[in-house]
C-alpha cells in the first residue's frame, strides 16, 4: 500500500541508468506494484467484519520481514552495526510508518469504504511537503500553500460526503478519520527517514524498519487477541492474510524498490496515483462499492491542488556545491 513507501533516505538517480526496453520495464514494475498495493486494501476491507485490524498488520509485516530477511543476508554486518548504533530511531521511525500507520488505516477500513480510503491516501505527498517545511524548513511558496488548501478542502467534500450540514453538526465517520490520521504518520515517516539518512541499502533498511514494525504491532496485537472475539483466523482471513503478506507486502515492497532503483525516488513516487485508480476499480468490481457524487467532488479538489503544487513549484536560491 502506499504508507509502505521506502527509500526516501537518498536517491540515486536510476533513470540514466534505464532506457529504451529496460525503461519500459521499471515503468511497467511501478504500475504493478502499486496495483499489488491496492489490492491491500481491497483484501483489509474484504475481511473487515472477520478479521481485526491489528492482526493483519501484525501478521503482514511479520512475514513480509521473514520473506525478505534472506534476500539481504549479504549486508547482516551492516544492519547490525546499524542497530547497535541507531535502535531507538530505527524502532520510532519503523513503527509509525509500517506499524501504527497499516494499523490506523486497517482499523479505518472497519468503517469506511475503499474507495473513499485510496482517495484520501492520495493526501500524503500533501501533508509530507507540509511537515517537511516544518521539520526540514524545505522550501513552500504560495502556490504550494495554495494547492495544499484546495487538497484539504477535497478531504473535508469526502470525509462530510458533500454535506456541509454534516459538517456543522460534526458528524465525521470514524473510520474516514482513522485513515486520515493513518496518512498523517505516514508523510511523518517519510519526514523523520528523510531526516535520519541512514546509511544502508534501501532494501536492507526496509527490513530493519520492517522489524521495528513487527515490535510495535505486536503489543497491540497481544491485546486484540485478548480483546477481540475475531481473533480466530478462518478461511477467508487466511486468504486476505496470505495476499497481504506476500504480493501486496513482501513483493510489492521488493518491486518497488526495484522501480526507485531504475526510475528515481521522485518518478517512482508519482506512481501512487495510480493506486487510487485502481483501488477505486478493485472496489467496485469486488467489493461492488459505487463512486458518489463527494468522491468526484473531493477528488477534483485534491488533483487540482496536486496541479498547483507539482506544476508551481517554488523558486529555491542556488547554493554553491559541495566538495
Amino acid at each position: 500500500m502506499a504508507m509502505n513507501v521506502l527509500a526516501v533516505h537518498r536517491d540515486k538517480g536510476g533513470t540514466e541508468q534505464a532506457a529504451g526496453g529496460s525503461l519500459a520495464s521499471a515503468y511497467s514494475v511501478a504500475v504493478f506494484c502499486w496495483l499489488l498495493s491496492a489490492g491491500v486494501y481491497i483484501a483489509a476491507k474484504w475481511v473487515s467484519t472477520e478479521m481485526p485490524p491489528w492482526a493483519l498488520c501484525f501478521w503482514r509485516v511479520l512475514i513480509a520481514f521473514a520473506v525478505l530477511s534472506p534476500i539481504v543476508r549479504r549486508h547482516f554486518g551492516d544492519m547490525v552495526a546499524l542497530v547497535r548504533a541507531r535502535a531507538v530511531e530505527l524502532l520510532v521511525i519503523g513503527g509509525m510508518g509500517l506499524a501504527i500507520c497499516q494499523g490506523m488505516i486497517f482499523v479505518g477500513l472497519q468503517h469506511a469504504d475503499a474507495t473513499t480510503a485510496g482517495i484520501i491516501i492520495a493526501l500524503i505527498p500533501i501533508i509530507t511537503m507540509i511537515l517537511a517545511r516544518l521539520l526540514l524548513a524545505e522550501p513552500m511558496g504560495s502556490w504550494q500553500v495554495a494547492g495544499s488548501i484546495l487538497a484539504f478542502l477535497g478531504i473535508v467534500v469526502i470525509i462530510v460526503k458533500g454535506s456541509p450540514a454534516a459538517l456543522m453538526r460534526l458528524d465525521f465517520n470514524p473510520g474516514e478519520l482513522w485513515i486520515v490520521a493513518g496518512a498523517f504518520c505516514f508523510s511523518l515517516y517519510t519526514v523523520l527517514l528523510r531526516r535520519a539518512k541512514f546509511d544502508l541499502d534501501r532494501l536492507s533498511l526496509l527490513v530493519l524498519l520492517l522489524g521495528a514494525a513487527v515490535l510495535t504491532a505486536l503489543p497491540f496485537y497481544l491485546f486484540e487477541l485478548a480483546s477481540d472475539e475475531r481473533s480466530t483466523l478462518n478461511g477467508s482471513g487466511l486468504l486476505a492474510l496470505t495476499y497481504v503478506a506476500l504480493p501486496g507486502g513482501a513483493l510489492m515492497y521488493y518491486l518497488f524498490n526495484r522501480s526507485i532503483e531504475a526510475l528515481g525516488a521522485a518518478r517512482a513516487g508519482v506512481f501512487l496515483y495510480i493506486q487510487t485508480i485502481f483501488i477505486a476499480v478493485l472496489a467496485y468490481l469486488i467489493l461492488g462499492e459505487q463512486l458518489q457524487t463527494y468522491h468526484l467532488e473531493g477528488a477534483a479538489l485534491i488533483i487540482a491542488g496536486l496541479l498547483l503544487i507539482v506544476l508551481l513549484k517554488p523558486k529555491t536560491a542556488t547554493e554553491p556545491k559541495q566538495a
